[in-house]
């Protein structure tokens, strides 16, 4: 998989955080783990929010959806440091 730079975009349906700068990722592996730290990072900074129905969303440099995964379903063990 060549090296793309992908964006990781959160949302419930109705409201959205978006990721304008995007991450470069070079394997399948490093954008679900780079996605799962936005997941984590975005509900530890907003601790008593019901995050129930969000999921985190990745979009490959053309726009198009690659990948998704619930709230729920976030890797809570993946480190929220590593690159």
């Amino acid at each position: 998989m060549p090296a793309r730079r992908y964006r990781v975009h959160c949302t419930n349906g109705h409201e959205l955080v978006t990721d304008l700068e995007g991450r470069t990722c070079q394997s399948a592996m490093q954008v679900r783990r780079h996605a799962d730290r936005v997941a984590l990072a975005l509900m530890e900074a907003v601790e008593w929010f019901d995050w129930g129905r969000w999921q985190v969303e990745v979009y490959d440099p053309k726009g198009r959806p690659v990948w998704l995964r619930a709230f729920q379903d976030v890797d809570i063990d993946v480190d929220l440091k590593a690159a």
